[in-house]
């Protein structure tokens, strides 16, 4: 089933939606259970993928996730830059260092898979080298120059000011632009951090929304958003199709259109 979300003014989840996020460590004791079931889904040809934190965050969150794509025949690095606090002019820099050293060292494209704030920054630096990027996977990311979408944004505003160095040099102005590349966003109706429609792509060839169910802060460790990042990284470059919802995949995804 694919349903529609329609135009309203941006808000951040409701605040009782917020504190159930704690129900993330349930989804990190699933993964846990499940992680020897997992290594039998979709492998991968080999190729690198770069995992980029959400706002707050480091590596060591998204380290689960990336053990995960190593058993799955992938090269997984995490972006090595500390937590996920700051955003200036320096931070850009590195994250395209990051991908120029990525591809370099692999000789093909890299895909991108970025976690709340990590996939608006994925998003952006493969508009900047598409032809280095093969896909990218953002997980309850904030697609929106509205900040008011989500419930973290006067902290990163008081860390960050209104308007970060690359925004005042005129980057990161469209953030609900995909890139030229096959780019999944992935969320949850009961995110409590980000508010769901935020995250819903603008229709395009190469741009999909799947929905599950997750915590926004179990995201990078629930075993359905596993699932479909394993489903979308193991399709051959330059190959990319929709995520297909045929049978049983129907019960537990629905795709999302933006008006």
């Amino acid at each position: 089933m694919t349903q529609t979300a329609t135009a309203s003014k941006a808000r951040p989840p409701h605040p009782l939606l917020t504190l159930t996020e704690g129900r993330a460590v349930f989804e990190l004791g699933w993964f846990v259970a499940l992680r020897r079931a997992m290594k039998r889904l979709p492998k991968g040809d080999g190729h690198a993928v770069i995992v980029l934190p959400g706002f707050l965050a480091g590596d060591t969150s998204t380290r689960p996730m990336r053990g995960l794509l190593k058993d799955l025949g992938y090269v997984p690095y995490g972006w090595d830059l500390g937590r996920n606090l700051r955003f200036n002019s320096d931070r850009e820099q590195a994250l395209y260092a990051l991908l120029d050293r990525v591809h370099e060292e692999s000789g093909r494209p890299v895909s991108l898979i970025g976690w709340s704030l990590g996939g608006l920054f994925a998003r952006e630096i493969a508009k900047r080298s598409p032809n280095k990027v093969r896909q990218v996977i953002s997980l309850g990311s904030p697609l929106s120059n509205d900040r008011g979408y989500t419930s973290a944004s006067r902290l990163f505003e008081r860390l960050n000011g209104r308007d970060p160095e690359p925004m005042k040099q005129g980057r990161f102005q469209a953030l609900d632009e995909a890139p030229p590349v096959p780019t999944t966003s992935i969320l949850s109706r009961s995110d409590g951090i980000v508010a769901w429609r935020a995250s819903v792509q603008k229709p395009g060839p190469q741009a999909e929304t799947l929905e599950v169910l997750a915590s926004h802060c179990g995201l990078g460790v629930n075993p359905m958003v596993m699932y479909a990042i394993a489903d979308r990284l193991a399709q051959a470059e330059g190959a990319w199709q929709p995520f297909d919802r045929s049978g049983w995949r129907s019960m537990l995804f629905r795709t999302v259109e933006a008006d």
